[in-house]
């Protein structure tokens, strides 16, 4: 999924601005890091993950205790996955860079890994440059 795509996916699950964000993938083509992402994945807040639920999504409970919610294929919603804060890019809800090399470390596989030197390439290449004109902390 291209930036195009993912809007058009954010759009037709109508969810409360306030109540998501973008992780992984996702905020990777938001910031510009990458082109597509194969899926998307959110994080979201409790209220939200009670409303999916609620609604007859299916819910999966994490090791920690928080839930993995599917609403539709290709869109996992993580309840409370969260590092550092969120920022705003064009409207959307996303990860703040810090969080999203947090989060990628401790996920910890070998393509998180060079996401991580991706992100890191990019900062070093583009030094003293806003990363995405539009974007806003939360």
């Amino acid at each position: 999924m291209n930036r195009v795509e993912l809007l058009k996916v954010l759009e037709s699950l109508n969810l409360d601005s306030k109540e998501y964000w973008l992780i992984t993938g996702g905020a990777m083509v938001f910031y510009g890091f990458r082109k597509e992402t194969g899926d998307l994945d959110l994080g979201c807040t409790s209220k939200l993950a009670d409303e999916l639920e609620a609604k007859g999504h299916p819910v999966e409970i994490m090791t920690d205790g928080t839930r993995k919610i599917c609403p539709v294929s290709d869109v996992e919603i993580f309840e409370n996955w969260l590092y550092d804060q969120v920022e705003i890019i064009d409207s959307i809800p996303v990860i703040s860079v810090k969080g999203l090399i947090a989060m990628k470390k401790s996920i910890g596989r070998e393509k998180d890994l060079k996401d991580i030197q991706l992100i890191e390439r990019y900062l070093d290449d583009h030094e003293g440059e806003a990363i995405c004109p539009s974007f806003q902390n939360r």
